[in-house]
């Protein structure tokens, strides 16, 4: 087996890609459960409030898909609940 040495960017590189798929309204993601496979629209996830952020559960089997909290001035997303979030693009929101 060959060792073959690739070359890589830091995390700053996917600051693009990432700021165009956050700019869209989350709600209309869809989103696979991690635990029983279930992809639905984020909008159908059931959200708990109550406490000092946000929780979402998976509408079918109640797993947690992910977690968001203020801390300290920090915006904490845990999305470990979810195998994919999925944006659908129309051609007016593609980049010029």
């Amino acid at each position: 087996m060959s060792s073959q040495r690739f070359s890589y960017l830091d995390g700053n590189a996917a600051g693009g890609e990432f700021s165009y798929m956050f700019v869209h309204d989350i709600t209309t993601a869809a989103g696979q459960c991690s635990f029983c496979g279930t992809t639905r629209p984020f909008a159908e996830a059931h959200l708990y409030m109550q406490g000092p952020g946000i929780v979402a559960r998976c509408p079918v089997c109640e797993h947690v898909l992910l977690r968001l909290a203020n801390v300290r001035q920090r915006l904490m997303l845990d999305m470990r609940g979810m195998t994919h979030l999925s944006f659908e693009l129309s051609d007016a929101q593609e980049p010029a």
